[in-house]
């Protein structure tokens, strides 16, 4: 189960064309994006230790976009 709450995603869904969509869809979108969290926060605080920095930055999280994107832009 995911951390993300189910209506959050569902707003988001369909704030962005989606017209009807089931509960257990949502639930798995829910799981989909905290997956993808999960990896941008892992290559986020990879970016920032090769800084030498705890604190992750803008430009981690951007590099990280990059990254996990192979380059293509969002």
């Amino acid at each position: 189960m995911a951390d993300l709450p189910n209506a959050a995603v569902k707003r988001i869904l369909l704030a962005n064309g989606v017209g009807r969509i089931s509960a257990t869809a949502v639930t798995l979108a829910a799981e989909a994006a905290q997956e993808f969290l999960k990896k941008l926060a892992a290559e986020s605080a990879r970016s920032a230790g090769e800084a030498k920095r705890k604190t992750i930055m803008d430009e981690d999280i951007t590099a990280a976009k990059t990254a996990l994107s192979g380059g293509r832009t969002w």
